[in-house]
């Protein structure tokens, strides 16, 4: 009978393979959701009759990381009667499942971080909990103004989440089958 020591380097391997799975889908999603950002803006500032974003670089490449760089040395402000530990928790239960759900979404017909029979599924479930994230930020602050704007974006995250569902339903009576891949 092996022990629990025999099997530590395929353990190590098999985590350290998952976690670089994991990366390889969560950097280019940040980068490419920050240059989308970056485009929109350019396109407003041209809808608008005005530049857009053009300092920082090359026509303005370089300001998704000045934005970046910006946030992560902004000064955090908790509002005094607020609940901390839920104003912190709030936006981690509001990004966790939207990277969350890219687990299941295969790149190719071999690569996908998990294969599940019920990929769809889980695809719906990780974006419905993000509505959670949206609730609990509004209560935290502890202001009813705040909390009744949460809940008027809960009830929008939920009709589009209906819509969704029932834009999926004539796909899965094609396919016949949960799974993604």
């Amino acid at each position: 009978m092996e022990s629990i020591f025999t099997q530590l380097p395929e353990i190590f391997i098999t985590t350290f393979w998952t976690i670089l799975k994991i990366v390889a889908i969560v950097i280019p999603l940040m980068v490419s959701v920050a240059y989308l950002t970056y485009f929109e803006r350019r396109v407003i500032g041209f809808m608008q009759g005005r530049l857009g974003p053009n300092r920082v670089g090359y026509f303005g490449l370089l300001q998704p990381i000045a934005d970046a760089l910006k946030l992560m040395f902004k000064e955090i402000i908790n509002p005094t009667k607020s609940n901390n530990f839920l104003f912190l928790l709030a936006p981690i239960l509001t990004i966790a499942p939207a990277f969350a759900a890219w687990a299941v979404i295969p790149f190719n017909a071999e690569l996908v971080l998990s294969d599940i029979n019920a990929g769809l599924l889980y695809v719906l479930a990780m974006t419905s909990i993000a509505v959670y994230g949206v609730i609990i930020a509004g209560w935290a602050s502890n202001s009813k103004y705040a909390f009744l704007g949460s809940l008027r974006s809960a009830a929008q995250i939920v009709s589009y989440e209906i819509a969704m569902g029932f834009t999926l339903v004539g796909v899965l009576m094609c396919a016949n089958s949960l799974n993604l891949r």
